[in-house]
């Protein structure tokens, strides 16, 4: 049976906001919950980004069955691996073994802020490799001593860790970095579903692990404001991961979708009320081999209703898939 998540979108809510949500989410039936980890949101219209981190450990506290998971956070270049080591074992301390570790090679969007360039993909995902090493030895409890071609470690010690190491998932969108979560990760993450990914990870080594897929969907019992609400705050979503990753800020993605139509965005993202064309929307998802798919529902603002909505008539279907 594939599993059900709820996303904490900190690009549409304050930090508040997003604890009472994923609360909600749990006591809605929802099985597991992602955050994105953001210094900016894809365009202003969404109007938050609160530090991802802060929000996961005030969750970790205020849920008590709920699992947790960074979708995803980048370890290399607006954070140290070093540091996110540190973050991840305090965080599952909290959560009592309720997270995992989502990374990902980055975007632009958020990692320019702290002034170190933003490099090509094939070098991301280098750094992404030596990151995975770092965090790894260091969940091991080792005194790690570190100098790679991408960082430097001198001397770090974790010393509040888990029993069991935090599992690490690795995002991916195509071949190479299929290959990288194979050999590395203990999940795939990844937003398309596409079943050469899920087939490509296995083929590295991943078989017989999670695959956890998202998709975003806009409930509301009007469609028409449904479509209208995302168009407004998630057109950015049509531009795909290879335009996505590079663009440096809101106004640039604002630019960038200025042609799309709010019957493109209708045709990706399910919009309205009908269980059925939400229950499709998953179901590619489910066929390419993903067992946990995460939902995003568009509109800080609308995350009650779909919760209310979710937990009568949304994951009961979704269940039977």
């Amino acid at each position: 049976m594939v599993r059900i998540g709820y996303t904490m979108m900190t690009e549409q809510a304050g930090p508040r906001e997003l604890v009472r949500h994923v609360v909600a989410a749990e006591q809605a039936g929802f099985d597991f919950s992602v955050t994105s980890d953001h210094y900016f949101p894809w365009l202003e219209e969404q109007g938050h980004a609160p530090y991802a981190w802060s929000v996961l450990g005030a969750a970790a506290q205020a849920t008590s069955t709920m699992p947790l998971m960074t979708y995803v956070t980048c370890p290399t270049t607006r954070y140290h691996p070093a540091v996110v080591a540190q973050k991840a074992a305090t965080t599952q301390l909290l959560a009592e073994g309720r997270f995992r570790l989502g990374l990902g090679s980055g975007e632009n969007l958020n990692e320019h802020v702290v002034g170190g360039g933003w490099p090509a993909a094939h070098i991301r995902l280098d750094m992404l490799e030596e990151a995975v090493e770092i965090i790894r030895a260091l969940f091991a409890g080792e005194t790690l001593n570190h100098h790679g071609e991408h960082f430097d470690v001198v001397n770090a010690k974790l010393y509040d860790v888990p029993d069991e190491p935090t599992p690490i998932g690795i995002a991916a969108s195509g071949e190479h970095s299929c290959a990288l979560a194979g050999r590395l990760a203990d999940l795939l993450i990844a937003t398309e579903p596409k079943s050469e990914l899920v087939d490509s990870f296995d083929r590295h080594g991943g078989t017989g692990k999670p695959r956890v897929g998202q998709l975003p969907v806009c409930y509301d019992p009007d469609k028409d404001a449904a479509v209208t609400r995302a168009h407004d705050q998630f057109r950015w979503s049509l531009g795909g991961w290879p335009v996505n990753a590079e663009l440096p800020g809101p106004a640039n993605f604002d630019a960038a979708t200025g042609n799309v139509r709010p019957e493109d965005v209708a045709q990706t993202i399910p919009c309205g009320d009908d269980v059925d064309t939400f229950v499709e929307a998953v179901r590619p998802y489910v066929t390419a081999g993903f067992t946990e798919i995460a939902l995003v529902q568009v509109g800080g603002d609308h995350q009650q209703p779909f919760l209310d909505w979710a937990e009568k008539e949304l994951l009961p279907a979704l269940k039977e898939l």
